[in-house]
């Protein structure tokens, strides 16, 4: 099996950073915009889409900030692999972007990144800033 490769891929949003942080690291929120549903149990998360669901832990999290999910096995031990979504606001215009920090095979990052904009395409309509 490949091992997966490191992306990052940044997105401008028209928001304030404690809006967005509420889409980001709640289940409510994670679960109008990123997965069909979600829900938690103390610091694991299940991120369930049609017939199939995800287990990730919370790994860290700055509030307003950044929250970082570590994906798990079956036995709930983490994997290499986790995502991040950072809310970055420009200190001289006070723009707000969201950069995503993900792992794919090297053969469908171009497919995970489509999958993101997406998702975040789903997100901005969410809070207005389309």
């Amino acid at each position: 099996m490949d091992s997966k490769i490191r992306y990052e891929i940044e997105f401008p949003i028209n928001s304030s950073p404690q809006l967005l942080y509420q889409y980001i690291s709640t289940p409510s929120g994670l679960s109008e915009w990123f997965a069909d549903n979600v829900n938690s149990r103390g610091e694991f998360f299940t991120f369930i889409w049609n017939d199939s669901q995800e287990k990730a832990r919370l790994a860290s999290k700055k509030t307003g900030e950044k929250v970082k999910f570590k994906w798990v096995d079956d036995a709930s031990k983490d994997t290499d692999y986790f995502f991040e979504l950072h809310i970055l606001v420009d200190e001289l215009t006070k723009d707000v972007s969201l950069m995503v920090i993900d792992f794919a095979e090297k053969e469908e990052v171009g497919e995970a990144k489509q999958l993101w904009e997406n998702q975040i395409s789903d997100l901005k309509h969410l809070i207005g800033s389309v």
